[in-house]
């Protein structure tokens, strides 16, 4: 957020005589990249503080509002010298004026709710492991047992179907087309040799024949249909 702690660089450097025109804030028509500051014309307390500031320090990932850099420079503006002096110096005042700013508290409340939630989460999941590892206990049971008989009659009844599918199946309709017409033709042929053996009178060959070859030619008929067909 806002680091002041460079105590160890600002001791490096020799202290400004009494009686210089140099300031903490910029001199007037001279704008800083951040924050507008007026001089002061102050001679005596303001030398203390003509430090430069490192040119190598990182900078603050997060965008600070231009009304909450109004606000943090009031609250320094608003401290004595030997108070902004602490500051610079004393690690602890440092610390105990930025857990003071608004800003800062803000941020720290969201923390500690996002820990706490975080912990409760936690303390959840943790009192919900027996349950989980009993029910991966009970998923492996019907995987192993009853998944096991659902995949055998699963398998049983696919084998059905292609049975059923193969038996309906427009070649199969025409192989068993013409098994019966060749078991018909034979029929016929038998009742033919009983006539000629004299082993029936001519009324029941005419009755017997004559039914025999009518149901040939009907399913010749239908044979020769179903190969015509452009389903066959």
């Amino acid at each position: 957020m806002f680091r002041f702690w460079g105590s160890q660089e600002q001791q490096a450097q020799p202290r400004p005589q009494e009686g210089s025109s140099h300031s903490w804030y910029p001199p007037p028509g001279v704008s800083s990249p951040n924050t507008s500051r007026p001089s002061t014309p102050s001679n005596s307390t303001s030398n203390s503080f003509n430090v430069q500031r490192p040119a190598e320090r990182p900078q603050s990932p997060s965008q600070v509002s231009p009304s909450e850099a109004a606000g943090i420079v009031a609250l320094l503006r608003d401290k004595s010298v030997d108070e902004l002096r602490k500051l610079l110096s004393d690690k602890d005042a440092y610390n105990q004026f930025l857990l003071s700013v608004d800003q800062v508290k803000i941020q720290n409340n969201i923390r500690d709710e996002l820990r706490k939630e975080t912990l409760q989460l936690a303390r959840n999941n943790l009192d919900k492991e027996p349950q989980i590892v009993e029910l991966r206990n009970q998923c492996r049971i019907i995987r192993t047992t009853e998944l096991a008989a659902a995949l055998e009659k699963l398998n049983d009844l696919e084998r059905q179907k292609e049975e059923i599918l193969k038996f309906y199946s427009p070649a199969s309709f025409i192989n068993r087309l013409q098994d019966a017409m060749n078991e018909t033709d034979k029929e016929s042929d038998v009742v033919h040799r009983q006539l000629l053996e004299k082993e029936i009178d001519i009324g029941t060959f005419v009755q017997n024949y004559k039914k025999l070859r009518t149901s040939y030619h009907r399913r010749a008929l239908t044979h020769l249909a179903a190969k015509s067909s452009p389903i066959a």
